[in-house]
């Protein structure tokens, strides 16, 4: 077991895990950020979405390792009190369902936001694509991020 210390959510966190641990579980499992979800173990399916220096990366895949020096944000640290512009614009579409891949989604047109900040359908689509929602709330998730373009 080797020690780490990661920048997660703004505060410093450290852990002792194996170097190839992936980042889901170090979070899920050692730290308790349980917001951020295993779906599908194979970085397909984007349940799993994180932030890694303001970049949508699938923590599942990625061993405690390579983090380094990179600021990870979870949907726990996207906002204190819950009201970042797309959580608003989430509750406001009724976006979830069965809830589980929400996160993800939530965290991934985050990044998408941070590097656009007025997407096109288009680009909401290519950006958004690989974030699987069994319900099929893909309009929803859609008309969302156009909300929180315009409130951003």
């Amino acid at each position: 077991m080797a020690s780490y210390v990661l920048k997660i959510n703004g505060s410093r966190q450290s852990v002792e895990v194996d170097a190839d641990t992936p980042v889901l579980w170090v979070l899920r499992d050692h730290l308790r950020l349980v917001g951020t979800k295993y779906g599908c173990g194979m970085a397909q399916c984007g349940a799993c979405t994180v932030l890694m220096d303001g970049y949508a990366v699938r923590s599942c895949s990625i061993p405690v390792s390579s983090v380094g020096d990179k600021a990870l944000t979870t949907i726990e640290g996207l906002s204190e009190k819950g009201d970042h512009p797309l959580q608003l614009a989430w509750e406001e579409k009724d976006v979830p369902q069965c809830g589980y891949c929400q996160a993800g989604q939530i965290m991934n047109a985050a990044a998408l936001l941070s590097q656009n900040s007025s997407p096109t359908d288009e680009e909401i689509d290519a950006a958004m694509n690989g974030n699987i929602c069994r319900c099929g709330t893909y309009t929803r998730i859609k008309a969302a991020i156009k909300i929180a373009a315009q409130t951003n």
